[in-house]
Parts: C-alpha cells; sequence; structure tokens
C-alpha cells in the first residue's frame, strides 16, 4: 500500500514574492501556489508568470507544488489552465467546479495527463458532489471550499461549524465513493490556536485527508494531528499479528483486547501504518519544522 502525504496544504498568495520564497523552508506536504482569491486582478497576470517560473524551475524540490488557477468564466482562466501545462506542477486546482462537466472542460484544455484537483464550494456543487468526483480519472483530490460554501447558505461561524456539517458530509460521501482524496477548507483565524487545532480534529474524525491552510503557524499542529499517533500505529500492529496468527491456524476470527476482528479493521490498520511509514516514524510527527513559526507573526504580511 502506498500513501501521499496530503496532510497539510498551505495557500500561498502567487503575488507575494515574500511568501513563495518562505514557503521553500515550511513543511507542508503541499504548497498550493494561489493565483485566484490571494491575487488582486490588475496582479494576476505577473502572479501567473512568477508561479509558473517557480514550478517550472522546480523551485521547491520534490514537494507536491499544485497551482490554483482562477475559476471558469473568468478573464484569466483560459491563460491559467494553458500558463500551468506548460510550467508542470504536481496538479491544478480549479475552483468552483459546479458540475462534470467542468471538470470535462478541464481535462479537455490541460494536455497530457496533469492531475486535476477540484473545488467544491457550492450548494450546487456538494449534491453533484459524487458525480463530480467520478467525473474523470485525472480528478484525484476533492478539496472543500467552506468559505464561499458559509457565504452561498448565509451561515454564521460558529464553533463545530454546525451550519456547513451536511456539505461536509457530502463532500466525504462523494469523494469516498469514487476513491478520491478529500481535503478539509480552511480555518480564517490565525491567532486562534486552539480553535483551529479542534478543527483539525474535527476534521480527521470526520475522515477527512488533510486540511488547508492560510498561514504558516498552521501547518505544524495540522501534520501532528492528522498524523497516526503512537496508540494508533500500536494497535494497528497488534491487529495485524493477531490476524496473521488467525490465519495461519485456520481460524476465522481473531480478537485483539476482546475486541473482534474483520477484514475492514484489519484493512484500516495496514492503512495506518503505510502512512506511518511514509512519513518516516514509530509514531511521533519527524517534521524537520515540527510547529514552526508558532506565532501568527511568523506570516506573509
Amino acid at each position: 500500500m502506498t500513501f501521499t502525504p496530503r496532510r497539510s496544504a498551505l495557500y500561498l498568495p502567487g503575488s507575494n514574492d515574500r511568501a513563495l520564497e518562505k514557503a521553500k523552508n515550511i513543511p507542508a506536504d503541499v504548497l498550493l501556489l494561489d493565483l485566484e482569491d490571494a491575487v488582486a486582478p490588475e496582479a494576476k497576470p505577473a502572479a501567473r508568470e512568477r508561479v509558473c517560473a517557480l514550478v517550472a524551475a522546480k523551485a521547491y524540490g520534490s514537494r507536491e507544488v499544485v497551482i490554483r488557477v482562477n475559476a471558469p468564466g473568468t478573464p484569466w482562466h483560459a491563460d491559467d489552465l494553458a500558463a500551468a501545462a506548460s510550467a508542470g506542477p504536481s496538479s491544478v486546482l480549479v475552483p468552483k467546479v459546479s458540475s462534470p462537466a467542468t471538470v470535462h472542460e478541464v481535462e479537455q484544455a490541460l494536455p497530457g495527463d496533469l492531475p486535476i484537483w477540484a473545488m467544491l464550494e457550492t450548494p450546487a456543487a456538494l449534491f453533484s458532489a459524487a458525480q463530480i468526483a467520478s467525473a474523470s480519472e485525472r480528478l484525484t483530490v476533492l478539496v472543500l471550499g467552506t468559505n464561499d460554501l458559509a457565504n452561498e447558505l448565509q451561515a454564521e461561524p460558529v464553533p463545530g461549524r454546525a451550519p456547513l456539517l451536511t456539505g461536509i458530509q457530502l463532500a466525504l460521501l462523494g469523494g469516498r465513493a469514487a476513491g478520491k482524496v478529500v481535503l478539509d477548507g480552511v480555518y480564517n483565524d490565525v491567532k486562534d490556536p486552539a480553535g483551529f487545532e479542534a478543527e483539525c480534529v474535527q476534521g480527521r474524525q470526520f475522515g477527512f485527508d488533510g486540511k488547508t491552510l492560510i498561514h504558516p503557524s498552521q501547518v505544524g499542529p495540522c501534520n501532528r494531528i492528522f498524523s497516526p499517533s503512537a496508540d494508533q500505529i500500536a494497535q494497528s500492529r497488534e491487529i495485524l499479528q493477531a490476524w496473521d496468527e488467525a490465519v495461519a491456524t485456520g481460524r476465522g476470527v481473531a480478537t485483539v483486547n476482546g475486541r473482534l476482528i474483520e477484514n475492514l479493521h484489519v484493512a484500516n490498520a495496514r492503512r495506518i501504518l503505510a502512512v506511518a511509514e511514509t512519513l518516516g516514524h514509530p509514531g511521533k510527527p519527524q517534521d524537520p519544522f515540527r510547529d514552526h513559526a508558532k506565532s501568527p507573526r511568523g506570516g506573509f504580511a
């Protein structure tokens, strides 16, 4: 079993040279180089050129680097897609995907097999999450756009995200039905680390693969929370050992600490151990810059 870590996906404004340079030393699993919301209209052409030059030069090494283009229907969308395709990022993130038709249009505009990530940000998109997720083999990741969704719903921001829970579950159900990775939306208050961590835990408990971030101070806690704990790793090893022993002795049932073990538990244990092996640790995150920039002063301002 192979695993690509996407615990933390950090948005970087494509028009901010300082942010783009600083990202070389921030241990986010994914860097999302943004040409959309974080860039003013008059700055978009220059940001596109800057971002694509960095990607083409492989300025971020072996990291997964994704370009977020401007949305379909905007004056910049087609040029963004063409430039991104030439630059060769890991993937292209398309905002405001509302239907499978949008995925097909983007697929036709991007030559070769460049993977596509789709943002689900509207009620229409979330009601079509399963259809969008299964629209193309090239679509590999769904990203939940919670800010735009809340705005469309006219929902108030509250701890626990109760107004958004139906949309969150639709995104996960649609993504999982198609076997896609699903990333949670951003947490806006960079001066509220406790609230951020609580939302990371909630996202992990729901089943998200990771979370999109707006500030480098969020990377370390996010990586930690979306990594397997020492207890999870130890329990997974117990489950596999008990299962192997049961199979070897011809028993159809295994138990661990009195709990019945079935195939689904074995598959989950193997997934957890694959994640831990990829991250290279026995139970604690080994990010070289763990909890980097704990203070909001470490940001991009």
